[in-house]
């Protein structure tokens, strides 16, 4: 009964399962490890769970196949996303906004600091919501 009653409450706020935190130095050590691999799967995880959690967004499905025919489109759609959780759901300030995706103009160092603040973005979001640090 306790089931029932926490899902219809979920339901009745309109909000999904609360989405997971992750190391941002795992995160960007994997995706070295990986030689971007883990990039694929973060970009799916991270845009499934903001869809089912919001309501919004293109999902992992859709945002995948942005990310590899046209993947920097991805780093202006992830923080609008977060964005939208931020403000639109919460009526607070987000630190994140699409317009971050500029820094993947910058060499190197640019997409690092992106994933910093979008993850770091995330993880704060997520432990809001009663998500376990990362």
């Amino acid at each position: 009964m306790t089931e029932m009653t926490g899902t219809a409450s979920s339901a009745a706020a309109g909000r999904g399962p609360v989405g997971e935190t992750r190391s941002i130095g795992l995160s960007i050590l994997w995706m070295i490890l990986t030689l971007g691999i883990y990039g694929i799967y973060w970009t799916y995880k991270t845009q499934e769970e903001i869809k089912r959690y919001s309501g919004n967004g293109v999902g992992g499905v859709l945002g995948l196949v942005i990310y590899i025919l046209i993947s920097p489109v991805t780093f202006f759609l992830v923080p609008s996303e977060v964005r939208y959780m931020y403000e639109n759901l919460d009526g607070g300030t987000s630190p994140v906004r699409g317009i971050h995706g500029l820094w993947i103009l910058l060499p190197l160092a640019g997409p690092i600091i992106w994933f910093v603040q979008v993850q770091g973005a995330l993880n704060r979001y997520w432990e809001s919501k009663g998500a376990s640090p990362a």
